[in-house]
Parts: C-alpha cells; structure tokens; sequence
C-alpha cells in the first residue's frame, strides 16, 4: 500500500468523522433533517449523524441583543423626529426559527423597524418623551405576537434615543416656559384667594368683640414702636378710649351730691 493511498484513506476518515460527530454546547440546540424532512431537535451534549443522509442546523437559544437602526418617525401631532432602539430576543422553539423563517434574525430586525414606526406613529410628541415605559411596553407586545410563529419570544423592548429638530427644541422650550408662567400665575391667584378668605374670617371675629379689636390695635402700636429709629404720629381712635371715658363718668356720677332735702 503506497503512502499517497494512505494518505487518501485517512484523510476520507477524518471527513466522515467531522460530518459524523458533533458536539452541541449547553446553550445549542441541533435541527436534524433527514433526506430533507425534519427529524428531531437534539443537543445539547454529542451528536451522531450519517453523512450524506442527515443534515443538521445550529440554533443559539442564548438572549440575542440587537440595535434597531435610527428610524424617521412622524407623530400623531404632525412632528418629525428619528427614533431607535435595542431590542432582546431568543429562540423559544428551534424547529419554528429553522423551518418557518428564513433567517429569523433579519425577520426579527426587519419587523422592529417596522413595528417602531407603526406604533410611535400613534402617539404624540409629548407622550414619547415622557412615557417611555408605555411605549416600550405597546413595541414588545406587538413583537412578540407577531413573531411567536417564528419560535422567537421578544423579551424586551428599549427605546435609546428620541431626536428631535433643533427649530422643534426652541418650539418645546417655550411651550414649557410658558406652561411654568401659566402655573406660577394659578399658583399666586390661589395664594391671593386664600389670605382674602383669611383676612376676611379675621374682620369678621374682631368685628363681633370690641375688645379684641382694641387689643389689635395696641399690638400694632407696640410693633411700630419696636422702630426707635423714626418718630410715628398715629391717630388714637376713640373706641379705644371709650371704656376709660365709661369708667370716668360713672365715677364722676357716684361723686356727685344729691339735691338737699329741707328740715
């Protein structure tokens, strides 16, 4: 036996080994195919196949992450604004990913473009910038709907980015200064209301006693005389001198003889 038949012979060894023996990792999952018909889904660990006869695709069933590419989206209020996006993903059903799809990651890509134009475009401008849980929520749900016959589960869905136009910025910055002059306006109106309900409950409890009336007014002359620096003429209304006046005449009455009776 020559050495190049040697060599022949063991090299056709070693090619039918390789297309005999497999070994699948604990995250792979093998799609057997027999003469071109679906078999069975085997792995993880070692795989035996006839060469010639089986034929079998590797299926990652790890969690896929993939960036959604900047798309242009126009909102429910007539505004134009680039969006993107990542989203997370894995192969729930190997034989679904192989048999029902081409390529289930481009599918999967293709569909989140589309998707994310579709439902962002049913929400206003406001509602994307500030609601961000919601619209990630309203993404994933329609992915995962849409591509369980794929044998995909869409995990998660994240938006990155919501650009918008630099004229829009300027446009958003005054809406928003303005909203905050409209709150501070409502805010000191209501603040008005309220010491006027006060200070009218106020005039009206001093108004039923005299003498908490005339005790106000003596606290107000005792503040302003805390001010040693300036000399304050303040009118004295007679009210407050009207119980000293009471109390004189009654004195003076009680002091007054009585007309004499003769003998």
């Amino acid at each position: 036996m020559t050495l190049p038949f040697v060599g022949i012979i063991v090299a056709l060894v070693v090619v039918i080994l390789y297309n005999t023996i497999k070994i699948l990792k604990e995250y792979e999952r093998g799609v057997i195919f027999l003469l071109g018909r679906f078999q069975k889904v085997k792995g993880p660990g070692l795989i035996l196949l006839i060469p010639g006869i089986q034929k079998m695709t590797k299926v990652d069933l790890r969690v896929i992450v993939m960036d959604v590419p900047t798309q242009d989206v126009i909102s429910r209020d007539n505004v134009s604004v680039k969006v993107n996006a990542v989203i997370y993903f894995r192969v729930m059903d190997p034989q679904k990913a192989i048999i029902n799809v081409e390529d289930y990651n481009m599918a999967t890509s293709q569909l989140a473009q589309t998707t994310l134009r579709s439902v962002l475009g049913q929400y206003e401008l406001d509602q994307m910038l500030a609601s961000r849980e919601q619209l990630n929520e309203s993404i994933q749900s329609v992915l995962d709907k849409q591509t369980d016959q794929w044998g995909i589960k869409v995990a998660n869905v994240e938006i990155k980015h919501v650009d918008i136009d630099p004229s829009m910025i300027r446009a958003i910055a005054a809406q928003a200064e303005a909203e905050r002059a409209r709150r501070a306006k409502v805010i000191h109106a209501e603040g008005e209301k309220q010491a006027a309900e006060r200070l009218a409950e106020a005039a009206k409890m001093l108004s039923t006693e005299s003498g908490s009336l005339q005790l106000r007014y003596l606290q107000t002359l005792t503040e302003i005389a805390t001010e040693g620096t300036n000399t304050i003429v303040f009118p004295l209304p007679m009210d407050l001198l009207e119980p000293i006046m009471g109390a004189a005449r009654a004195i003076a009455a009680k002091s007054t003889p009585g007309p004499l009776t003769p003998k």
